[in-house]
This record gives structure tokens, C-alpha cells and sequence, in this order.
């Protein structure tokens, strides 16, 4: 947006001094908006939506686009309350959509139901990164029948960034993902720890951090997984060492908008193993790019990691075909280009939050 001559403000919650100094280093200009992650309440909604407001009405732009859940909702309804042409932008069903009937996540998709219809009907344009959001969305009348929606591959991959890497000689696998429930990290564990107790020179890696949601994996299950010989590396602000180090990456997740990970191991030559659900089975050609794995099935998982320890050849071929897939696919600068369609700043210059 900022090559192509257009004002931008970029918003977010608890932005620190490196992320605000690279943001202005681009052109841009950070601003600190008050958002809490955790929580639905009223009254949070109700101090965040005025100051999204008070931030659009200081900035008067022609755009506004928000993403992932509360933005959508706050920038939805504040951006047509000020009259500015509203985009939003759908990263994933989220927690509040995934399965599940714990009273917490009940009360989380009712709410976020309403919200979303909300600024939803308020939105000009809205914008999914697969088919089965878009479908979960009509179906739940979260989208009225006439709003003007469109597919995007996820958020692209910078394949000069995550270029190639050589593989290890041995077969390795990693897993990158905040350590949640619905992220797969239990079955990726069970899976983990019986491979390793069947091969023990094989290398298994994770990369992430304990989320304080109550989703999270308790840390004495994080502990067992360590003492089982699991190398666990903690958050890492550049994962392409990482990547580096493995011939295959692996992300059980139930339900993604499109996993960025899986796109940075794909751009890097890496297989991938993920599971048959929404935004991840896009990513990958199932028996060509990878394997395809059944949802919450410890069993599935651990044999599709066997298969590249008892035929280690597959990573080299099929990782060379995720490269590939990801040139076709998922280019940053093509997705990029779309986005910019979308937002109607392919020409003008203009004002954009």
C-alpha cells in the first residue's frame, strides 16, 4: 500500500517499540489501540469501539480494513458510523468455531455469532481465505445472501524470504504453533513421543509458546514431552532456522484460515503433514506435496511421520513439490495484489487504516 503511494495507519494492541519502529521505518504509522484478546465483555467492547472510532474519525480514511475477530467487529461498525468504506478480513472460524461443546466455547460462538453479523452486514467487502469459512459463514447467516465476498490465499508467502533450504540427512520433524488444543499440539504429542520411542535418533521439534488461555497445554505435559527427547525451542522470532533444520513440518490443527506456517515450510522445500480440515487441506496435494491426516487422531499422524522414516527419499521429492505449489499458490506479491483490488486502492491514492 505504501509503494503504491497510499497513506497508511496501521492499529493494534500493545504494539512494541521494534514492531512500531519497523512500521514507521516502512512508511508507516503505528498506532496503540486499546484491545483486549481474552475476553467478549460489553464493557471491553464498548471502550475499544470508541476509541477505534475516535482513531477513524482523527484519521478520516477511505478504507479501513480490520482482521481477525474484534478488529473486524470494531472497525465494521465504527468504520460505517463514520462513513468509510469497510473491508474485513476473515483469517479463520477462530476458537468460538471450532467443534467442540464446552459450555465456555458455547457461550463464545453464540456471542461471536451476533457480533459478527453485526459488523458483518456493515462491511462493503468481506474477504475469507478458503471456501469452507465462506460456506460456514452463509450457512450460519453471518453473511447476509447479497454481501459481496472473496476467497484470498491466506496472507501469501515472501518467497525470497523463505527461500529453499538444504535438508537435514536424517529424517526431522517439526511443529510450529501456539500450544493449544485446537492448534493439535496433544496428538501431536502422543504422535511425538511414539515415534521417538520407536526411533530414538529421529528428530522431533516444536516451536511455540504456552498460551494463557485454559486451552493451553499445562506445562507438566510441555515437561513430559521435553524428558521424552522432544527438542522444544520456545518462541522464536525468526522460525527459518528452524524450518532449516527439519525435512518435514507438521501442523494437526483442527481448523485454520490458512496456517502461515505450513506456507513458510512449503516455501522452504519442506513436506508437510496436516490435517483434512478447513484452511489446511488447501495447502496441500495430498500424496504429492504431503500427507493429508484425519483431525484429532494421534494414530494417523504418528503413521504419516513413520511413512518419511521408513522411506526417507519422499521428503526431498515432495518438498521440492511444496516449493513449487507455493510459487503457484501462494506468492505474497499475487495475494497482495488482490487484497489491494479488493480494497479499491489498485489506483487512487488514498487513506488507509
Amino acid at each position: 500500500m505504501i509503494k503504491a503511494g497510499h497513506t497508511v495507519t496501521a492499529a493494534a494492541p500493545n504494539m512494541d517499540a521494534a514492531t512500531s519502529e519497523k512500521l514507521r521505518s516502512m512508511g508507516a504509522q503505528p498506532v496503540d489501540v486499546p484491545l483486549s484478546n481474552a475476553s467478549l465483555s460489553p464493557r471491553g467492547l464498548v471502550k475499544s469501539l470508541a476509541a477505534v472510532r475516535a482513531l477513524i474519525r482523527e484519521k478520516s480514511p477511505d478504507v479501513v480494513l480490520g482482521y481477525t475477530i474484534k478488529p473486524v467487529i470494531l472497525s465494521a461498525i465504527a468504520g460505517r458510523a463514520e462513513g468509510v468504506r469497510v473491508v474485513s478480513l476473515i483469517t479463520g472460524a477462530g476458537y468460538a468455531f471450532t467443534g467442540g461443546l464446552e459450555p465456555k466455547r458455547i457461550i463464545s460462538r453464540a456471542v461471536a455469532s451476533l457480533l459478527y453479523r453485526i459488523a458483518l452486514t456493515r462491511s462493503d467487502v468481506v474477504i475469507f481465505q478458503n471456501r469452507d469459512d465462506e460456506k460456514l459463514f452463509r450457512d450460519l447467516r453471518l453473511v447476509s445472501r447479497n454481501r459481496e465476498t472473496h476467497i484470498v490465499n491466506g496472507s501469501g508467502i515472501d518467497l525470497r524470504h523463505f527461500a529453499p533450504a538444504p535438508l537435514p540427512e536424517k529424517p526431522a520433524f517439526l511443529m510450529i504453533a501456539r500450544l493449544l488444543k485446537d492448534k493439535g499440539i496433544r496428538e501431536f504429542a502422543e504422535a511425538a513421543k511414539r515415534l521417538k520411542a520407536e526411533h530414538p535418533k529421529v528428530e522431533i521439534s516444536l516451536v511455540g509458546f504456552r498460551d494463557p488461555s485454559p486451552d493451553s497445554l499445562p506445562k507438566e505435559e510441555l515437561d513430559e514431552l521435553i524428558r521424552c527427547g522432544i527438542d522444544f525451542k520456545g518462541h522464536l522470532a525468526d522460525v527459518r532456522p528452524a524450518i532449516a533444520e527439519c525435512s518435514v513440518y507438521v501442523l494437526p490443527s483442527y481448523r485454520e484460515g490458512t496456517p502461515r506456517s505450513v506456507l513458510e515450510a512449503m516455501a522452504m522445500g519442506r513436506a508437510i503433514i496436516t490435517t483434512d480440515v478447513p484452511g489446511c487441506r488447501e495447502t496441500v496435494r495430498d500424496g504429492e506435496t504431503g500427507f493429508l491426516v484425519k483431525a484429532r487422531d494421534a494414530n494417523s499422524l504418528h503413521d504419516a511421520m513413520e511413512r518419511f522414516v521408513d522411506e526417507p527419499a519422499l521428503a526431498a521429492t515432495m518438498g521440492t513439490r511444496a516449493r513449487r505449489y507455493a510459487e503457484e499458490k501462494y506468492d505474497v506479491v499475487e495475494v497482495n495484489a488482490k487484497l489491494l483490488q479488493l480494497m479499491g486502492l489498485s489506483d487512487a491514492r488514498k487513506e488507509v487504516a
